[in-house]
């Protein structure tokens, strides 16, 4: 039988040392996806997913109900929002921003294209993909992390509101704005 997310947690909190590595190797990949699309920074996503399991494992004693995705992505997002903060802390106290770490950053998420098939397509498809890219980075904190929340992590609407501590219809308003901007900024493109 398949161990359930709360009995790890409880393994873990009893000092099981394989219990915490389980979360990680289930979760790891949707967490650090999550954290790129709400930094655009695949380096600061990395750091930011050491704190959030940190965080994890300094707070798994305090999980309550079987909702772990939740609680687990409410502390993501808390990570990700702490770290965007102390961006701006940092740059507004330097008074600049530095431009080269941003293009550092999207010249790091480069796209595989398979020129075998059809280049100009793929091409197409690449620099589409670019710039739903940019436009979810472009959209506010909360709208950002409701629509990443919602349609990456593919977590309901009441799961968004638990992990941003909000009501449902507050994640309803953010998901519509955040549409509503990215039809508003994209070009009609399909993908």
């Amino acid at each position: 039988m398949e161990n359930t997310d709360k009995s790890l947690i409880e393994a873990h909190c009893k000092g099981d040392p394989t219990a915490f590595g389980e979360i990680v190797r289930r979760y790891g990949d949707g967490v650090l996806g999550y954290l790129v699309r709400m930094t655009g920074n695949r380096e600061q996503a990395e750091d930011l997913f050491q704190e959030t399991f940190k965080r994890v494992h300094e707070k798994s004693h305090t999980l309550r109900g079987n909702e772990f995705k939740s609680w687990l992505f409410k502390i993501a997002t808390n990570a990700a929002l702490d770290g965007l903060r102390k961006k701006i802390r940092v740059n507004s106290r330097e008074k600049k921003l530095n431009f080269a770490d941003c293009d550092d950053a999207k010249n790091a998420e480069v796209v595989a294209v398979d020129n075998s098939r059809n280049p100009s397509a793929e091409a197409e498809k690449a620099e589409h993909i670019e710039q739903v890219r940019r436009a979810v980075e472009s959209l506010p904190d909360r709208q950002r992390a409701t629509l990443v929340l919602a349609y990456y992590q593919q977590l309901s609407y009441r799961q968004v509101a638990s992990v941003l501590g909000c009501s449902i219809g507050t994640v309803k308003t953010q998901m519509y704005r955040a549409l509503r901007a990215l039809a508003q900024n994209l070009p009609e493109i399909e993908l």
